[in-house]
């Protein structure tokens, strides 16, 4: 990827409010390779079903990593600024879509936290909760067509 496109299409790096992604094809089915302004990669295919060949990610699963990282990241940025000794987190999210429906929207998606450290539970119930009300733009967007529920365990280590 070329990083000077940028520049030429009056990209600006430094507002958080602008975003580009550049999609390309490599293969003559389905497999495409996502990559965004920093150079980062993610790559996509379509279901077998369609003629895909499962090389990456499908788009519907990229929503899902999306919030899962979205909100990852608040509950990790808040549970640091209250000084919590978090030794991992982890996030499963699992999504159900609406059956024989062109498009096929999410209806239910279910975000399950596990974190380890010397955690406060409060602390991290309160780091969830205002993560999924008040902070994830992803589940913010998705929340418009799906129930989002959420849960944690927290282990200690």
């Amino acid at each position: 990827m070329n990083p000077n496109i940028y520049k030429q299409t009056g990209f600006v790096e430094k507002d958080e409010n602008k975003m580009k992604v550049e999609i390309n094809r490599l293969n003559d089915a389905y497999h495409f390779e996502a990559i965004n302004e920093q150079g980062s990669k993610i790559q996509m295919d379509a279901s077998p079903e369609i003629g895909g060949q499962n090389l990456g990610f499908r788009p519907m699963q990229l929503l899902l990593a999306g919030l899962g990282g979205c909100s990852s990241i608040d509950v990790v940025n808040i549970l640091k600024k209250q000084k919590q000794d978090i030794k991992d987190v982890r996030v499963t999210v699992d999504g159900e879509r609406e059956k024989d429906v062109i498009p096929s929207l999410f209806t239910d998606i279910h975000v399950h936290f596990h974190l380890s450290g010397k955690l406060d539970e409060e602390k991290v119930k309160k780091a969830i909760d205002l993560s999924v009300t008040k902070y994830c733009s992803v589940l913010k967007t998705l929340e418009k067509t799906a129930r989002i529920t959420h849960s944690y365990t927290i282990t200690t280590g």
